[in-house]
C-alpha cells in the first residue's frame, strides 16, 4: 500500500470468525510493534500497518516481523471480550426521512422495521469513510436496502443510516447516500478526546429507541 503501509489479508468474508482473527492479529502487533510502526488498523478481513520508512531499517525486515507476529495469532485467535455500546435513536420524521422508503422496500411496517433494526447487536467491522463512521454488520437480512440513487449532499451528525447489507452512523455532516431511518443525540466524533471516535473496529452495537422529547432533553 504504497511505500508507507502494508496491508495484511487475513479473510474475505464479513463474519464473526475472520473478526475475531484481525482482532487478534491488530492485538499481537499492537503488543509488540517493530521499529517504524506508527499505526495499526483493522478493518473487514485485513489489517493495515502503517510505518515511517526511514525507521523501519528495510521492508523484507518488516514484512518478516509482521508475519512471525501475526502467523500464531490468525491461528489461534483471542477470545478477548468485545466492549458493547448503546445508541438511543429517534426513529423516523424528521430524523428518518427514509424510513418510509425501507418500510415499503422490504414489505414491513415502519414500526416493523424500527424493532428489526433495534432488536438487533451489531459488530464494527471498519471505522471509516468520515472520522468515526461505523461500518456495521450484523443488519438484519430482511431490512437489505439498496442504497439511495442519489446520494444527498448533506447529511446530519447523528443520522443513523442502512445500506445493502449494513447499517451505520454518520458522525459528522456530511454526504451520503444510505437510507436515513433515525438520528442519535449521541456524538459518535470528539476531536478533543483521545480516542476522539465513540467506537472502535471490534466494538459491538446496540440501538435504542427514544422519543423525539428524550432526544431534544439529551446532554
Amino acid at each position: 500500500m504504497g511505500d508507507a503501509a502494508v496491508v495484511l489479508e487475513i479473510g474475505q468474508a464479513i463474519d464473526e470468525p475472520t473478526m475475531a482473527r484481525v482482532g487478534s492479529v491488530a492485538r499481537a502487533i499492537a503488543g509488540h510493534p517493530p521499529a517504524g510502526v506508527t499505526d495499526i488498523v483493522p478493518a473487514f478481513g485485513s489489517v493495515t500497518v502503517f510505518y515511517d520508512p526511514r525507521k523501519i531499517g528495510s521492508y523484507a525486515d518488516l514484512a518478516g516481523a509482521l508475519m512471525k507476529l501475526s502467523a500464531p495469532a490468525e491461528r489461534a485467535p483471542s477470545a478477548a471480550t468485545a466492549r458493547v455500546v448503546e445508541i438511543p435513536v429517534c426513529y423516523g420524521g424528521e430524523f428518518g426521512p427514509d424510513l418510509g422508503v425501507v418500510a415499503a422496500h422490504t414489505g414491513l411496517t415502519p414500526e416493523e422495521v424500527i424493532k428489526l433494526h433495534s432488536g438487533g447487536e451489531y459488530r464494527v467491522h471498519a471505522i471509516g469513510f468520515s472520522p468515526g463512521f461505523p461500518y456495521l454488520g450484523g443488519l438484519p437480512p430482511r431490512l437489505n436496502t439498496p442504497r439511495r440513487a442519489t446520494p444527498r449532499p448533506l447529511v446530519p451528525a447523528g443520522s443513523v443510516g442502512i445500506g445493502s447489507a449494513q447499517t451505520g452512523v454518520y458522525p459528522i455532516a456530511s454526504p451520503g447516500g444510505w437510507n436515513l431511518i433515525g438520528r442519535t443525540p449521541r456524538a459518535l466524533f470528539r476531536l478533543h478526546l483521545s480516542p476522539p471516535a465513540l467506537l472502535l473496529t471490534g466494538d459491538r452495537v446496540k440501538f435504542r429507541p427514544i422519543s423525539p422529547e428524550e432526544f431534544a432533553a439529551w446532554k
